[in-house]
């Protein structure tokens, strides 16, 4: 088995890499990044928007399996350069599943979704099925629905063998700074070294999220790889909702710093939604799928995570 993977070299695409190498032993993997590639020919650094070389890449590999995890990610940033998050997340995607198209490659894609489609909801709604409409609210959001769109359109006109998977939040060891969990964790961490004054500065605590951990969401992904339907969609979520304000209190419970906590208006987004929750029936009727990781346990590794890049001088400063 050929599997690619884009997005090799990210946060999610770090530990889907980690998760196949034992699921899969005897599979070749191969991984796209966008700069600072490691140092193996089991990577390509590539602009998935130059088509001419997701063409060449795929001819080359003609991968048996694609997890297409490559894009621009925070939310923020897609309210500061629009167009950015829209070429990058649209374009991209076009080129690769045109090149699978056109080389007419045997190969199960798996698109990456978000439950950030979802937008604008209400309590009655809850918790989110894949029938709910998509009322996006961000540049973000606008370009994950479309690629949602665009996936079901390549099945339907081509019958390509495409999974969409809709993630909500997840969370875990490697994430970013620009990320909630990791953006209190590493603030504890450097308050705990004395490399920061003991306060944490936080944006909307109210709002309500369903959080799963990065190693859960993974797994979800190979099981729909091997046992999801052609051209569905199927939400990845806990099925529950935690403030912003516990996961702060919990991460701070791991700890013994004494903090004050200070509202940061940069990192309020100009439009939020209350609460989020996911239903993940589905994909558990699809796969038998089903988180087992801990809200906990996965702060707590987060935390831990975020020490261990103090110490090693590897935070962003």
């Amino acid at each position: 088995m050929r599997i690619l993977i884009t997005g090799a070299t990210g946060f999610v695409g770090r530990h889907l890499w980690d998760h196949l190498q034992q699921a899969q032993p005897n599979a070749t993997l191969h991984g796209t990044t966008f700069m600072n590639p490691p140092q193996s020919s089991a990577y390509t650094e590539i602009d998935l928007k130059d088509s001419t070389a997701v063409l060449t890449l795929l001819d080359h590999l003609r991968p048996q399996a694609i997890y297409h995890l490559a894009g621009q990610a925070f939310v923020p940033r897609s309210f500061s350069d629009p167009w950015e998050t829209l070429e990058t997340n649209i374009r991209g995607q076009m080129n690769l599943l045109q090149a699978c198209h056109t080389l007419k490659l045997d190969c199960r894609v798996l698109i990456v979704s978000s439950a950030e489609i979802y937008g604008r909801i209400q309590p009655t709604d809850l918790p989110l099925r894949e029938s709910a409409p998509l009322q996006p609210l961000n540049p973000y959001s606008v370009s994950k629905a479309a690629q949602d769109l665009m996936a079901l359109q390549y099945h339907l006109c081509y019958g390509m063998p495409i999974l969409r998977a809709r993630p909500f939040n997840h969370i875990g060891p490697g994430q970013s700074e620009h990320f909630v969990a990791t953006a209190f964790a590493m603030q504890i961490a450097l308050i705990e070294h004395g490399l920061q004054e003991p306060i944490i500065r936080v944006g909307n605590l109210s709002a309500q999220r369903d959080f799963t951990d990065v190693r859960d969401i993974v797994r979800a992904y190979h099981l729909l790889m091997e046992r999801g339907a052609d051209g569905e969609a199927y939400n990845i979520a806990s099925g529950r909702a935690y403030s912003i304000q516990t996961l702060l209190d919990t991460l701070l419970s791991f700890s013994g710093v004494q903090v004050t906590v200070e509202q940061d208006k940069a990192r309020l987004r100009p439009v939020d939604t209350p609460i989020i929750i996911g239903d993940y029936s589905k994909l558990h009727a699809a796969t038998a799928w089903q988180p087992l990781m801990s809200f906990e346990d996965t702060l707590r590794d987060v935390l831990d995570d975020c020490r261990q890049r103090v110490r090693l001088n590897t935070y962003r400063s």
